[in-house]
């Protein structure tokens, strides 16, 4: 993390208070009766969310709320408004700054449908769990209804599903590409990862009359453009990474050969492509002040290896540190990105989670039940960010690589307010932790070279020799923080990263020791060289490491404990054969996984570009490179999903065919070594013995 900021970075506590005879109110208000009681007649600021509003740092329209709040902004809240008009965008009256639109905690998408495209029966982020109270591409909708509502006032769009849409992407949904968010939505601006830096700018120069449209120079911000501004270099990223043509047409994307530099060549018959030299006067530009143009939303739309070129372009500029800003044409129009917001510090990150959030649905639900909030309300947020890269996740596109770790005072207080303030609090501290329970204070041993660095993991294929692995001040908080009076446990519950705990073992220990309460769960995700590859993760000698030194610790603390290993099916780069020999592993193992996921492409992913494109943006794109095959089919997934259950006898009918097709007949039987048991009477005595093992782990867990 870094230790200081740039010296052209304003802090989040530098801004002079808007208003300054302002106090905290215990809840951002929903209604005008809300708003009369504390003497307003109109809002600053009014976030409309797709989340039930709980005002808890873990939802982040309530974090967002709170940091313009101590700001001194007036800030309402209209939370999972009917979207078939504009009326309910108007209950709180005109805004005088702004609309902010977000989704909610979770993509609308994400939250609607199943991997396999099903609409799922409940929502964990409305009262009671009720379904469709949010419309698909929450942010799409919300954002035009507010222009509807209320004409010429700036609507700026946030949350993980605009971040993840902020450039033309693959929408698994309607499998296509779809053009970004920003556009479609017709909001002023775009803000994303984690946006208290830029929104709290984005306020203050509201109220000092700055118009929406000249807020050109805000890190972590998108929006619309026409022409390059003058004084800034534009390179084509052909120069930079050189896709070749898939399909027969002109580059789309070529800019005017005018002063000496050099263009993308198609490749000969032969497939050979033509190699470019960058300008050395490239290599002389401002970065700061030099923009990189991607292929435009149309010519990615047409062309997947031009799709994977300019995801692998935009994942090698999401450095804070070295990236530059990225453009993208729409139309008649260009999609601007400027390079994303600099981390914030501890001191930054203590002032956002010391707020004083009720940590409570707001008191319009009653006495409705939130499943979401239920789950997480005795949690505690530690740190945000995750270097780890993988493939098929949205934290690092979203929150980003570098860690943002509290203070450990400021941890210690939000558990005595736990213990203090929250109805109904036992003693137990549901989870100390974030993207990763293990990634405390972990950071690049030297700012220089983190703020240089292009790696999109810090821990694969192995552990970079420059990152800091030390889990002491880890330790030390769950010592100080178990210590603390009228806590009575504290269990771990984010995911934990095993390859960096098995560097630490008197981290295993102490976590196998106090903090875990009967199970772990940790994601291993697959067994195959191959597959894990194309995750970014590590191999499963470092999770049988990892295995070993827990057991060994539980046995030691005297404690039966279990880990809940998490696997997912029909990844890209898994084929049949893959997910075979991973099924054989669990039943050598002995694990049987009650609750299996397929591979489910988010916006923006590497993984997502390997699923659309069948190309590896992990390495440099070429027509002729390396292609990824990915299971897409649903009687294929189906069947990956079937093998991660191949303990399940509803299960075997389709194994034993799929064995046979596979010339595996070998695996059906009664012995140790076969996956299934032949079909007839051997079968049911099979199910009989299977009924009285002692490994049930998944399933007891569930029931818990």
């Amino acid at each position: 993390m870094p230790a200081h900021h740039s010296p052209n970075v304003r802090t989040l506590l530098s801004w002079p208070k808007y208003r300054l005879e302002f106090p905290a109110i215990s809840q951002l208000p929903m209604s005008k009766t809300e708003m009369d009681r504390l003497g307003w007649d109109s809002c600053d600021i009014i976030i409309v969310t797709g989340d039930a509003y709980v005002d808890h740092p873990s939802f982040g329209m309530a974090v967002i709320g709170r940091t313009l709040e101590a700001q001194g902004f007036r800030v309402g809240v209209i939370s999972q408004p009917d979207w078939k008009s504009a009326a309910d965008f108007r209950s709180l009256g005109k805004p005088n700054l702004f609309f902010g639109v977000t989704s909610g905690n979770m993509d609308s998408m994400v939250n609607h449908y199943t991997s396999e495209r099903r609409i799922r029966s409940d929502d964990a982020y409305t009262p009671d769990g009720v379904a469709g109270k949010r419309p698909d591409r929450s942010v799409t909708v919300y954002a035009q209804r507010c222009r509807e509502a209320f004409k010429g006032v700036p609507v700026i769009i946030g949350s993980i599903e605009a971040s993840l849409r902020r450039i033309a992407h693959y929408d698994y949904w309607s499998d296509t590409v779809k053009r970004s968010v920003l556009p479609d939505s017709k909001a002023d601006m775009l803000v994303f990862g984690n946006a208290e830096r830029q929104i709290i700018e984005i306020a203050h120069r509201l109220a000092n009359c700055e118009s929406i449209k000249t807020m050109t120079d805000i890190r972590g911000t998108a929006f619309m453009r026409r022409e390059i501004p003058s004084g800034w270099s534009e390179i084509d990223s052909t120069e930079i990474d050189i896709p070749g043509a898939l399909i027969e047409h002109t580059n789309p994307y070529a800019m005017e050969n005018s002063s000496g530099s050099a263009t993308c060549t198609k490749g000969s018959d032969s497939d050979q492509i033509n190699e470019v030299r960058i300008p050395i006067a490239h290599l002389k530009l401002n970065r700061a002040a030099t923009v990189i143009r991607l292929p435009s939303y149309e010519a990615v739309k047409a062309d997947p290896v031009l799709y994977a070129h300019a995801s692998r372009l935009m994942h090698l500029e999401t450095n804070p540190g070295n990236a530059r800003a990225l453009i993208q044409q729409h139309g008649t129009r260009d999609v601007w990105l400027n390079p994303p917001a600099i981390p914030l510090v501890t001191e930054e990150m203590d002032s956002v989670f010391d707020l004083p959030y009720s940590r409570t649905p707001h008191t319009s639900y009653g006495n409705a039940r939130i499943p979401a909030y239920e789950m997480i309300k005795h949690s505690v947020n530690i740190m945000r960010g995750c270097f780890g890269g993988c493939t098929f996740c949205s934290i690092t596109e979203h929150e980003g690589r570098i860690i943002q770790s509290r203070s450990e005072n400021s941890i210690i207080r939000e558990i005595e307010n736990i213990r203090d303030k929250t109805p109904g609090f036992a003693g137990s501290i549901s989870d100390l932790g974030g993207p990763t329970a293990n990634m405390y204070r972990l950071a690049c041993k030297s700012a220089e070279i983190e703020a240089a660095c292009r790696r999109p993991s810090c821990v694969f294929p192995g552990i970079c020799k420059n990152l800091n692995t030390d889990h002491t001040p880890l330790i030390h908080l769950y010592r100080r923080a178990r210590s603390i009076r009228g806590i009575k446990r504290i269990f771990i519950a984010s995911g934990l990263r095993y390859d960096l705990a098995v560097e630490s073992p008197e981290y295993i220990e102490e976590l196998a020791t106090h903090h875990v309460g009967g199970y772990l769960k940790i994601a291993p995700e697959h067994t195959e060289k191959d597959t894990l590859s194309k995750m970014m993760k590590p191999g499963v000698e470092s999770f049988v490491r990892f295995r070993k030194m827990f057991e060994q610790a539980s046995k030691k603390a005297g404690k039966k404990q279990y880990l809940i290993p998490y696997f997912i099916a029909a990844h890209p780069g898994c084929t049949d054969e893959d997910m075979l020999n991973l099924a054989l592993w669990l039943k050598a193992n002995r694990f049987k996984p009650d609750q299996v996921q397929a591979f489910l492409p988010s916006p923006m992913a590497t993984a997502s570009a390997m699923y659309y494109s069948g190309k590896n943006p992990l390495r440099k794109i070429r027509k002729n490179s390396e292609s990824v095959f990915t299971p897409k089919r649903k009687k294929q997934r189906d069947l990956h999903k079937t093998l991660l259950r191949y303990h399940d006898p509803k299960n075997w009918n389709l194994l034993r065919d799929a064995l046979k097709k596979m010339g595996r007949t070998d695996l059906i039987g009664n012995g140790p070594e076969c996956l299934v048991p032949p079909p007839g009477r051997n079968a049911r005595m099979n199910l009989r013995s299977q009924r009285h093992q002692p490994l049930r782990k998944n399933r007891r867990k569930k029931r818990q």
